[in-house]
């Protein structure tokens, strides 16, 4: 990434299941560059960089072989490392993010909060299985995973749709514009952790 802000970071993660490369810049222009060997993902990954304006590098090698369960889900692990790292002690931010958005006949919720609580509540009931061979279960743990180690609560809801890419799709852009409303810097916030606990 060329001139990475100080809202910046790149975490490695090697198992003997996966290989994980994620860098991030939370004040970036919505530029990515994915590979994780599993298309469907990757589309809905890049919704993520566009829709938060983040920049956003992910290289992943899992076992394919078995099925795409490992890969996912550490992608997930990862990314929430990544977005912990950047967020330091959250001074400053907004805190609180939430997006409503439609594709077609599909419409979708998402609302996050950078709790320091790992929270996960996903309402989602796709209308069909898969999308291709990608198994639509596996979304579920990607969120999971991310949560856990970001440290962040995450309500997620499909409120409607009869075309399961589009319900996915929904999720993850909707996903993006909350992040990037929740961890959009607030000046009348300069210097102090939103919580009045005086810490998250």
């Amino acid at each position: 990434m060329n001139q990475p802000s100080s809202r910046a970071a790149s975490v490695n993660r090697d198992t003997q299941e996966t290989q994980i490369a994620i860098t991030l810049d939370l004040d970036g222009s919505g530029r990515c560059e994915i590979a994780t060997g599993v298309p469907f993902f990757d589309h809905m990954l890049t919704q993520i960089a566009r829709h938060g304006l983040i920049d956003l590098d992910i290289h992943a090698k899992g076992d394919l072989e078995i099925d795409a369960h490992h890969t996912v889900e550490d992608v997930g692990i990862v990314l929430g490392q990544a977005m912990a790292q950047t967020l330091g002690d959250k001074s400053g931010l907004t805190r609180y993010g939430h997006s409503y958005v439609p594709l077609d006949e599909a419409l979708s919720r998402v609302v996050v909060d950078f709790s320091g609580r790992p929270g996960l509540v996903y309402q989602v009931d796709y209308v069909r299985g898969r999308v291709g061979d990608f198994d639509l279960d596996l979304l579920a743990e990607f969120f999971q995973g991310f949560v856990n180690h970001a440290q962040v609560s995450l309500h997620i809801d499909n409120l409607r749709g009869s075309n399961a890419h589009h319900q996915a799709e929904t999720i993850f852009k909707a996903f993006g514009r909350a992040l990037r409303m929740a961890a959009t810097p607030d000046p009348r916030m300069a210097g102090q952790v939103p919580s009045s606990k005086g810490s998250l």
